[in-house]
């Protein structure tokens, strides 16, 4: 079976969200999103290669934001173990916003990392079938 990701970062998206199959189409994502007015510069990934709940719904999320001007992202993954969210550089820049549709989403300090490692991140999600992404470093949020 093809791993497959289903994401929404665009208004357009809420009946008909965009699959990704491919590491290009992550590339094209993250492109996206970086071309994005700052507005709409986060999105929501769900991988299609896991088993939804009784209720119908994921078990899983990835947030994924860029910002375009400064080149850094953030990643908050969600599952039943509870969520976590990128760790960054000791010197951050203190909780930061990104926008998924408009609607803002807080992060915590020090939970911005490298665009590039976002990338690679997102691509991890997809080819281990949905699993949290190793490649970065994780902290549980203290506001949650």
């Amino acid at each position: 079976m093809q791993n497959r990701v289903e994401a929404y970062y665009r208004k357009e998206h809420a009946g008909n969200r965009p699959v990704l199959g491919s590491v290009e189409d992550v590339d094209a994502l993250i492109e996206s999103l970086l071309a994005a007015p700052a507005f709409h510069n986060l999105a929501e990934l769900h991988s299609l290669n896991r088993q939804l709940l009784p209720s119908g719904f994921p078990d899983h999320e990835l947030l994924v934001g860029v910002d375009k001007d400064r080149r850094v992202g953030v990643l908050e993954f969600m599952d039943a173990d509870g969520n976590v969210v990128s760790l960054g550089a000791p010197n951050g820049r203190g909780e930061v916003s990104y926008f998924l549709v408009g609607n803002p989403t807080e992060f915590p300090d020090r939970s911005e990392i490298p665009v590039e490692l976002v990338c690679e991140a997102v691509k991890e999600f997809l080819t281990s079938e949905g699993r949290r992404p190793k490649c970065v470093e994780w902290q549980v949020p203290e506001f949650w």
